[in-house]
Parts: C-alpha cells; structure tokens; sequence
C-alpha cells in the first residue's frame, strides 16, 4: 500500500496544460471504451436543496486506465458578477485494481474542459462540416472553455454572437474571441442569436425566476446546439423542431430537462454518445440536432487520468502522506 497520496490543486491542473484537441479525443476514447465494455459508470446521483444548489457524486471505472474516479461537485446560485463560483469540484482517484488512493485533485478546471469537450465531442459528430458563426447564451467561465474547444474543432470559424444577462461577461468573451480573429456581437435578442449561428451553446444557470426562452423553431435549418443547462432555457414545446436529440447517456437521461428540473414530455433523446462514438450517423449535419447532457462520470475520468499522466509525467503536485 502506498503511503502517499497525490494532491493536484487548481493551479497544478492548470500547469498540465490539457489541450482541446486532448480533452475532446480523450472524452471520444472513453465513450468508445463503454462501449466495448472496457469501463463502467454509475448515474449521477443529486441531492437537489433549490434551484441551482446540488451536491452531485460522479462515480466511474475504467480497465483501459487502469483507474477509478469519483468527483464530488457543489453547485449554488451566485448573483451576476460576483467572483464566488457557481460550481466547485473535487475529484479522487484510486487503482482499479488494488482500489489503493492515487491522487486527489481539484475538479473546478477539470469540469470547465471536460464539460466543453462533451460539447466538442458531439459537435464533431452532429454538427454541420462547415460551420461559420457561433452563439454564446451565457457568456460565463464555460463559454470561455467553449470557445477554446470550438475554436479548436472549427479553424474555419468566422463569428461569434453574445446574449448575457451579464453585460460585463458578454464584454469579455467579446473581446476573448476578437483575439482569437473572430468577428464579434453582443445581441440582446435570442432569436436573432438562434436565426445567425451554425453553432449554439447554451449556458443559463438555473434561478427561481427562469423562464424558457430559446426557441428551436428560430434556428437554421442546418444547425447544432449545445444544451450544457440541460435544456433549462429551450422552450419545451418547440423542441421537436430538432432532428435529432442526443445525450451523453441514455442510461443517466431519457429526455431534455426543463425550468423545475423534471424531464420534459414532449421529446425523447434518440441516441447517445456510447453509440454514436462508435457508429456515427450519415448525414448527421444536414439537420437541425441538440446534443443536452449533464455530464458523464467517464468522462471526468477520462480528463483526470490525462491530467494525472501529465501530472507524474512532469512532477507536478504535491504529496502528502496519508
């Protein structure tokens, strides 16, 4: 048995330097492995306190790393502005085969890219080829890694629109993806948003106050979205309008989720990306698709281990005996 144990702070991950590229193939890996039955993973389980205040336990296993992870992840509402995050995680790691503890490390920038890589994952394999102009619903810390992970799959990007309750966070992913060569509009109304972009990612926090306000109907006719807020802010009876539903686990979802946090009625998801990462579907950007999850153990997994490679690779961290 070991006597010490790996501590990966917030700042070490960082260090690790996970690239979009590495996310989105890692978390494509861990799907493929699923589904060849090289790993296992429970739903997410919640203990929901109000809207938008949870604690979730992520718990997944995996032969092909050789690993075992759980992540504990806290989520609370947070007012506009302010520097308190709305998610905070933790994610510990033991050997799948001695069930001996690895390494505890902070989950917060680990859930920011591996949450924009399951975006990005789906994305490659639903969304239209060419796509030129992307929208921004929420313009908070995962619109940033968003814009990293689609950056990197879309090269060919040309513009991205902001719509933000936040005017200040819509004015600093403005200026993030005018860095990156993008031409860029912060939009005050949603429908113009959802009416100009091939890609559409929506992030509204839930609030006691919410109302659905997206509108599929609105979108092109060739187009992707994103629901990263489980569906939250999709008006219910307008999703049909979609070609296809997806998510990232059947097992763990059957449908989109509305404002109270309930499956809604009026659509079923189709597939998920266990099948889809390993039989993708032709023609699968021709039409309108919605990719909305709540994110999947093994897929925390899949980043952990990466960052953990990197982390032994480079001797970053800290241990400490336990």
């Amino acid at each position: 048995m070991s006597n010490s144990l790996l501590y990966l702070s917030r700042q070490d991950v960082e260090a690790c330097t996970v690239t979009p590229r590495e996310a989105r193939e890692a978390v494509l890996g861990a799907f493929r492995d699923h589904a060849a039955g090289r790993s296992q993973s429970l739903p997410k389980s919640a203990l929901a306190l109000g809207p938008g205040h949870a604690f979730q336990a992520m718990t997944a296993a995996s032969r092909a790393q050789a690993i075992a992870t759980v992540k504990w992840v806290a989520s609370a509402p947070t007012q506009p502005g302010s520097p308190v995050p709305s998610v905070s995680a933790l994610i510990c790691v033991s050997d799948y085969a001695t069930g001996t503890p690895l390494a505890i490390m902070d989950g917060d920038e680990i859930t920011l890219v591996r949450t924009a890589a399951l975006s990005a994952a789906a994305a490659s394999l639903l969304a239209p080829p060419n796509a030129r102009s992307i929208g921004f619903v929420g313009c908070g810390l995962q619109a940033h890694a968003h814009l990293a992970a689609f950056r990197d799959l879309y090269p060919g990007l040309e513009t991205a629109l902001m719509l933000s309750r936040s005017r200040g966070s819509a004015e600093r992913l403005a200026q993030a993806a005018a860095a990156q060569g993008l031409a860029t509009e912060i939009v005050e109304d949603a429908d113009a948003l959802l009416s100009r972009s091939d890609l559409v990612i929506s992030m509204v926090p839930a609030a006691p106050a919410l109302r659905p306000f997206l509108d599929a109907r609105r979108m092109k006719p060739a187009a992707f979205a994103a629901a990263v807020d489980t569906g939250r802010s999709w008006l219910p009876e307008a999703l049909p309008a979609f070609d296809l539903l997806v998510t990232d686990s059947l097992a763990q979802s059957q449908a989109p989720y509305d404002v109270a946090g309930q499956p809604v009625a009026s659509v079923r998801f189709g597939h998920d990306l266990t099948t889809l990462a390993q039989a993708p579907l032709t023609g699968a950007g021709a039409g309108r698709s919605l990719f909305c999850f709540r994110g999947f153990a093994l897929a925390d997994l899949a980043l952990a281990h990466l960052v953990l490679e990197k982390a032994r690779a480079g001797g970053i961290g800290t241990f400490l005996p336990r």
